[in-house]
């Protein structure tokens, strides 16, 4: 660990959900904030945060690998290294034991006193702080600095559902729901800073709630339609949602709300209803499917979106055919896969039934086939409309352009355009992944 000292470059390495890169970007923006300076790409950091996600197998193995590669690299200096996240929430005093060259450990709620910490560390005291005040964190954080033409906003943390393979209450702690003022003066710096898109987050985004500024009891729709008010904001986006908390106002305002694109990610997990039951989550998967029903009437071109889970203790393959079926019917446009690993506390690591590696690895395999198909069979619907793109980067090539589609594609053309724009194209190819466009006009400068 660096002994003397104070670090005048930092480097943020976010793993896992979008939650962590909003962290990591927080992180980043509250380092800048006391004097610090991004390390540019290639060059060794004085301070880097591993911002670690619990969610993966071998999470922890993975983060004590990084920690030495560090530590080698740096040979008679090595950087002060700071160990945020789940990770670090779940195995703080572990990893203070195993990893000598660790300064610092901080939870997803207590980051806002990593200056402080560093402090701490550059005197020699390895400093460890866990707790969970997820509202002093956000009152604690600098304003944003300039953000891209995407960004994200966080709206909600924590969870209160205990879904039996998951660590997500046990790392982020109960749901809690940021004041509506915070949010919407949050998002009028992101748009003053540049942003033309803002995606809500939350571990259930749509538990979100609370009191607007005429004194009202709202929940994430009334949010959104307040946003959608902000003249120089062209869209809303929200992740991740929980079908428990889907209400009747938040599937009006994907038919009512111009702003807010047509995408919604919507895990389901499992569809065999005897998993889910196992898993405790509150549907079954005819539940899944009528609000999924619900939101196609609403808007009708909505892209789909979920998360499953294969090889669950117990699961059988009857079950995982439950799966494929499920897939089949809701024809997702994107989703997302794993198979299931034990997470140390939770119910499921102590359950019977624990399925083979192998008979898993298969099942995977075999449902992201299944994936891919519908995948690509949307990408190739697409084909032939025009549609607005928010211009992210550059592409791979000369001339070339990177954005989203409202329905969360990657789409990539030619032509004259900037970072930021909004610009009128033409779907003319679709591959399994992205589609090629062909430059129409622009929509709003």
């Amino acid at each position: 660990m660096r002994q003397s000292g104070s670090p005048r470059t930092f480097r943020v390495k976010s793993f896992g959900c979008q939650m962590n890169v909003y962290d990591g970007e927080r992180i980043g923006e509250l380092l800048a904030d006391k004097g610090l300076s991004a390390a540019p790409e290639g060059e060794d950091a004085d301070l880097v945060v591993l911002n670690t996600c619990h969610i993966r197998e071998k999470a922890a193995e993975k983060v004590y690998s990084d920690i030495g590669r560090l530590m080698k690299a740096g040979g008679d200096t090595p950087p002060m290294i700071a160990v945020a996240g789940c990770v670090a929430q779940a195995e703080g005093e572990e990893i203070m034991a195993r990893a000598p060259g660790v300064g610092i450990v901080v939870g997803p709620q207590a980051y806002h006193r990593l200056p402080d910490m560093i402090e701490r560390a550059t005197q020699g005291q390895r400093a460890t702080d866990t707790d969970m005040p997820a509202d002093a964190k956000f009152a604690a954080l600098p304003a944003r600095r300039k953000v891209g033409p995407s960004a994200f906003l966080t709206v909600q943390e924590g969870c209160d559902k205990f879904c039996t393979y998951c660590v997500v209450p046990y790392t982020r702690g109960a749901e809690i729901s940021r004041p509506f003022a915070d949010l919407v003066s949050e998002a009028e710096r992101l748009v003053e800073s540049g942003a033309r898109e803002i995606t809500l987050l939350g571990q259930n985004v749509n538990a979100w709630e609370g009191e607007d500024a005429r004194g009202r009891r709202v929940g994430l729709d009334g949010l959104i339609r307040d946003l959608a008010k902000l003249p120089d904001l062209q869209r809303i986006r929200y992740t991740t949602s929980h079908p428990n908390d889907v209400t009747d106002g938040l599937i009006a305002a994907h038919g009512e709300i111009e702003k807010l694109m047509p995408y919604l990610h919507l895990p389901v997990q499992s569809g065999s209803d005897r998993v889910l039951k196992a898993m405790n989550r509150s549907h079954t998967a005819e539940s899944y499917l009528k609000l999924l029903d619900r939101f196609r009437a609403a808007r009708p071109d909505i892209a789909l979106s979920g998360d499953f889970i294969v090889g669950f203790p117990g699961e059988t393959e009857e079950e995982f055919t439950q799966t494929l079926m499920l897939v089949d019917a809701v024809g997702y446009a994107q989703a997302y896969s794993f198979m299931y690993s034990p997470r140390p506390g939770t119910p499921a690591a102590a359950m019977d039934g624990h399925v083979p590696r192998d008979m898993m690895e298969d099942r995977l395999q075999r449902l992201q086939a299944a994936l891919g198909r519908h995948s690509l069979a949307f990408n190739r619907a697409s084909v032939g409309r025009t549609c607005d793109v928010l211009v992210e980067r550059k592409g791979k090539k000369p001339g070339q352009w990177l954005g989203k589609s409202p329905w969360l594609q990657s789409v990539y053309f030619e032509g004259e355009a900037a970072i930021g724009d909004m610009v009128r194209t033409d779907l003319i190819e679709a591959g399994p992944n992205s589609l090629a466009g062909r430059l129409a006009e622009f929509a709003h400068a």
